[in-house]
Formats: structure tokens, sequence, C-alpha cells
């Protein structure tokens, strides 16, 4: 039988496996203090006091919810503060719902966006997602209602947009009731959810109160015979910020519908103008004038006039002209190519008809 025998140094104990001692690289810096925070750069008097631990977004005073600020942005300024400064913005209504269309408006410079909910596929639920999508630009949204009733206005406003537009407003009585829907008790009817919804930051704007009724843009719509008779006294109402004329509805409530360039309806349009713009007393005070551009009615005719928002174009518009026309240049393509080779071979034809 064999013998098996070990060495004593297999035996002993193995050596204890080395590491190399770590590289001062390997240490991990120390987390990044955030000084900024303790002497911030904005007057950040509506932020929460539980937020100055972390970086979050932080709304500024002069903006709505729907313009959502870092501390590293410019500050933006609300479309009512630069509306009494005398500027003229210029806007686009978007009817698709989509948040990709509504980020391409807000990169490409409009000054606003009308969410249209009324004559849109969408509700509040879908108009969502497009706030979003400004937000990122910087861009206010303005969402118009389906009708102008108090549970639309309410589930709008939640939303957090910087306007809101009552459609077919036809006299002061149906103005007052359209600025009471935006207003809290006792100034009005809205129901109240500021502690937890999109408007006010979901509770995070501890300034929310104070500021919303400075802040909002309350528009009403002139689309008919009667409003424009009682332009004057819509306008007059307190609350009312804007009037936005509505040329298609105005031209089906005459009797145009298939003409809303008719010299007719032209004429009641400039009364409609003239009857607001009589009751401005400077750039601050009084309602301003808001429409939308046609092919007879250009943006700079309505800016000569004296509207100071106004809206060039729909985005379903603007991609239905661009795919047709795109549709027809390859078209055209197509029957120049067939036109060339009709050519080539009527040639080619003659040349054999003489060679034979």
């Amino acid at each position: 039988m064999a013998t098996v025998t070990f060495s004593a140094s297999s035996l002993s104990t193995p050596p204890k496996p080395r590491f190399p001692k770590p590289s001062k690289t390997l240490i991990p810096p120390p987390p990044p203090r955030f000084s900024s925070f303790s002497n911030p750069k904005f007057n950040l008097k509506t932020l929460n006091p539980i937020l100055s631990r972390s970086p979050a977004p932080v709304r500024l005073s002069d903006t709505t919810s729907d313009l959502i600020a870092y501390e590293n942005s410019a500050p933006s300024r609300s479309l009512k503060s630069r509306l009494h400064n005398g500027e003229t913005l210029y806007g686009l209504f978007l009817l698709s719902f989509s948040p990709t269309l509504a980020e391409i408006a807000g990169f490409a410079g409009y000054d606003f966006v009308v969410v249209d909910m009324e004559h849109g596929h969408g509700g509040v639920s879908d108009a969502l997602p497009c706030l979003h999508a400004l937000a990122a630009t910087r861009t206010p949204a303005i969402l118009r209602l389906p009708e102008s009733c108090p549970t639309w206005a309410k589930k709008a406003l939640d939303l957090g947009p910087q306007g809101i537009m009552f459609p077919m407003i036809d006299n002061p009585k149906l103005a007052k009731k359209a600025v009471s829907y935006c207003r809290f008790p006792p100034a009005g009817v809205r129901g109240s959810a500021h502690t937890v919804v999109r408007a006010s930051s979901y509770g995070i704007d501890a300034g929310y109160l104070s500021n919303y009724e400075e802040e909002l843009l309350i528009m009403c719509q002139v689309e008919s015979e009667e409003a424009v008779k009682k332009i004057e006294d819509i306008a007059a109402v307190d609350g009312v910020d804007c009037i936005q004329m509505g040329p298609l509805d105005l031209s089906a409530s005459m009797g145009y519908l298939w003409d809303p360039g008719n010299k007719k309806v032209r004429e009641m349009m400039k009364t409609a103008e003239k009857g607001l713009l009589g009751t401005k007393k400077n750039a601050r005070e009084g309602a301003y004038l808001a429409g939308f551009a046609m092919p007879h009615d250009s943006p700079d005719d309505l800016r000569s006039r004296g509207y100071h928002m106004v809206s060039g174009a729909v985005d379903l518009g603007l991609f239905r002209s661009a795919a047709v026309e795109d549709v027809k240049k390859f078209q055209a393509g197509l029957k120049k190519k067939a036109s060339d080779n009709e050519k080539e071979n009527a040639k080619e034809d003659d040349e054999k008809y003489w060679s034979e």
C-alpha cells in the first residue's frame, strides 16, 4: 500500500492575500454644497421653507404655475404684465392635443398657446400633458373651454394655465358669471382644492391665494351680433381682461357661414373693435383686444388695428397645409418625369423613322 506524505510547507497556513492601498483618486468627493440656496438669486417669497434643503423648482412671484423656473433660469413675465407694458403677443391654437406639437410651438417662439377644448377632441386630462410640454419651453398656456360653466372652469383652472377663455359671451351678465367661476368665495363660486392641485404647485406655493387673481388672464369671446352690440358693457365687467373676437361664429350668426370675409361681416368686426378700443384709457386699464387671423385679415392687419393678442394659425392647419403642399410637389415631379419620358420616346421614334 502506497504511503502519501505531505511536506511541512504544504500544511502551513496559506499567506494572506495582499491588496494594494486604495488610491486617493478612489475616494469619493464630498457632496456639493448648495450654498446658493441660503442666498437665492430670486425673491422666493412663495417657497415653502421645507424645500430649502433640495434644489427643487420654484415659482416666480410674477408668473403663474405653467411657468416653472429653476434657480439658474431667467425670470419670465406673465401675459398680463406684458400686455400692461403695451406689447403685442403672437400665439397659436392647439387642436391636436399633441404634447410634441405643443413643445415645438414653444421652442418656435410663440408668446402663448391656446389649448382648445372647444373644437379640439380632448378634455382636461388631454390638456395636462400639453401644459407640461409648454412649461418645459417656458411658454404660457391658455385653456379654451368647451362651454362657459363652473364645472369646466374649475377643472381647467386647477391645472394652472396663465389664461382661460370663455366661449359665446353674449352679454355682461354672462361675463360676470364667467369671472365668478374664476374667483374663490366670497368673490366668486370657484370650488377650492388649492392645497393639492397643479395651479398652486400641488400646495407648495404658499402665495397662490394671494396672487392668482392678479396673474390669471380672463378672456371672453365675442362671436355674435348680440355680443357686438354689447361689447362695451362686456368689456367693462370687472375681471374681464381680454375680448377675443370670433370671426367665424360671427359670420355664421349673420347668415354668412360660407363667407366670413363678407363686407357686412368685416364692417361688424370693425364696429366691435371701435367699441372696445374706445373704452381703453391707457395700456393698463380696460380690456385688451384679441383676435384670430384669417385669409382676408392677416396678423399684421390685426396688429395695425389695435389688437394686442393675435393668433396666426392652428397647429392642424399648419400641418395640413405642409402635408398637402408636400404631396403636390411630389406629384408634380412624377408628372414632369412622365412628360420628359414621353418627349424622349417621341424623339427616339422620330430618329428611328428617319434612319430607316
